[in-house]
């Protein structure tokens, strides 16, 4: 069978000063038509890199120095960037992780799918159109006329993603690279996302180079499998020989990090553990008005409740737009429940802060803590990792009197917590992996002493290793600090090996809730049985 795409033996070089010399070193593979490929590792094993070198995208300090990428009879490596801003599109197309850094926010989405048909077809302004409007018809995008004129931001992310699908797909394509398409998206959408570009590979015959974490996923979709560390190729094989034989140490050791849908035994919480959050009728609507006048009622929270305790881990599980962060949001006070027609009560061990002005509520704010899910926007990048460390304790301990010396040596404390050395204190936000800075960002939250951690989609965008020693650190710090652990996620594996309970929402609602292992093996509501058929 004629290969797609064939690389051979290829090496993208690292700036000098780096950790190692290749970013990719003597990568070999084959793609025929119709055939899957995925491609998995840690963060930083050079998985992307590959694919932005077959595309013709590599930044300017990386520079592919020696091998060969040939689309069918076509030369990547050295074509000039006429010749490959002719394939791309064309012959090549590209679905990135996050669809809104691939999308351009101010132009209507099916101006940005006509900018490419202008580039690469001769087609008129009506043929283009209609053309349009029947690839956002195939990859089932609600009222194809509306998602023409609709703006990026007006779409929630799976449809987001179909977007980008369509405009990879729409000159049909010989070669599809696929850069973690699903990290972000919950279950159903994802499985929603996967089926999709197995029907359109199907119809076109097209050849996919798919990059993933996923092991879920790979056993799904995959007919080949590479496992990149640090640039090398260690195993390259089938599916099943990967996933069920695996040979190289490091894909055991990933294949081992993987967590499960089983649930380990429930650790005791003692009946009088504290209640250190309390959220009683949290309601939360929307109302917005249109250029006309016309008002739109959104109901994003309806009667919520939960109470979590010291020590206890309560995790919220749902699709997107199920209401899991708008509710965190009300929780934390960063955003105001409803007041009527029944008032939303929620309480900060025995505070009351539901009604508090923000004068009064910031002096309270180190009772709870959040970790989101980029720990980019969480630290300044203009600011040393010790000083974001601890501007939160300085702003907090002022009234006890806590000096910048005591500050920092807590700082440090905390960075033998979070297993980073204390010279890191010293160093910028970008010096870290994505990993590593979401231990920093647990640290900094630690910093103000809180009795509740929210952590919103905190390992949803990490590979599976990184995540397994991160769900290991929430453990150990909730243990040693005793705190309540609010875990918001799209990740049901994950929320298994984590939770001691589950809430299931939809639509604004806790539709299921109970002990996880009770939850897990007998789930009673429709929706969250759907819901975990869904998981890969």
């Amino acid at each position: 069978m004629t290969a797609v795409l064939s690389v051979q033996n290829l090496h993208v070089s690292l700036p000098a000063g780096s950790d190692r010399a290749y970013a990719v070193q003597d990568v070999s593979f084959e793609i025929a038509a119709g055939q899957t490929l995925c491609v998995v590792g840690e963060s930083g094993s050079g998985k992307s890199v590959m694919a932005m070198a077959v595309m013709g995208l590599l930044a300017k300090e990386l520079q592919a120095t020696s091998g060969k990428a040939l689309l069918k009879s076509e030369s990547l490596l050295d074509a000039p960037q006429a010749g490959l801003r002719a394939l791309r599109g064309a012959s090549m197309g590209m679905v990135f992780q996050e669809p809104m850094t691939a999308l351009n926010p101010v132009m209507r989405c099916g101006d940005q799918v006509d900018e490419l048909l202008r580039e690469h077809t001769t087609l008129s302004k009506e043929e283009r159109r209609d053309k349009i409007l029947a690839i956002f018809e195939r990859v089932k995008l609600p009222e194809p006329q509306r998602m023409l004129k609709s703006y990026p931001h007006q779409l929630s992310g799976g449809q987001r993603q179909r977007v980008v699908i369509a405009m990879a797909m729409i000159l049909k394509p010989a070669l599809l690279i696929c850069d973690e398409p699903t990290t972000a998206l919950d279950v159903t959408t994802q499985q929603k996302i996967l089926k999709l570009i197995e029907e359109i590979q199907t119809e076109l015959g097209c050849a996919v180079l798919f990059i993933t974490h996923d092991m879920g996923v790979v056993k799904r979709i995959a007919d080949d499998v590479i496992v990149m560390h640090q640039g090398n190729a260690v195993e390259y094989g089938t599916a099943s020989q990967v996933l069920n034989d695996a040979k190289a140490t490091y894909t055991k050791a990933l294949l081992s990090a993987v967590p499960t849908m089983t649930p380990p035994a429930p650790k005791l919480i003692p009946a009088d553990a504290p209640v250190v959050l309390r959220a009683t009728h949290v309601n939360k609507t929307y109302i917005t008005r249109s250029l006309f006048g016309k008002v739109r009622t959104t109901a994003a929270i309806m009667d919520t409740s939960l109470a979590l305790q010291a020590g206890e881990t309560i995790g919220i599980v749902g699709e997107s737009g199920s209401g899991k962060s708008t509710l965190a949001r009300c929780l934390l006070r960063l955003i105001d429940p409803d007041f009527a027609p029944a008032a939303s009560h929620i309480q900060w061990g025995l505070q009351s802060i539901e009604s508090l002005p923000e004068a009064k509520l910031r002096g309270l704010r180190s009772h709870i803590q959040v970790v989101f899910q980029d720990p980019n926007r969480s630290l300044n990048p203009r600011q040393t990792v010790g000083m974001s460390l601890i501007e939160g304790a300085m702003n907090f301990g002022k009234q006890a009197g806590l000096t910048k010396a005591q500050a920092w040596a807590r700082a440090e404390d905390l960075m033998d917590k979070v297993r980073l050395p204390r010279e890191s204190l010293n160093r910028y936000p970008n010096q870290f992996s994505g990993g590593q800075r979401q231990r920093l960002a647990i640290a900094r939250a630690l910093a103000c002493q809180p009795k509740v951690l929210v952590a919103d989609e905190a390992v949803s965008a990490l590979d599976v290793s990184v995540q397994a020693q991160i769900v290991t650190l929430l453990k150990s710090v909730q243990a040693e600090f005793g705190l309540g652990l609010l875990f918001i996620t799209h990740d049901l594996r994950v929320a298994a090996q984590l939770c001691d309970r589950v809430i299931v929402m939809h639509q604004g609602r806790i539709v299921e809730q109970g002990p996880t292992a009770q939850l897990y093996a007998n789930p009673t509501h429709e929706y969250t049985r759907r819901l975990f058929a869904s998981a890969p």
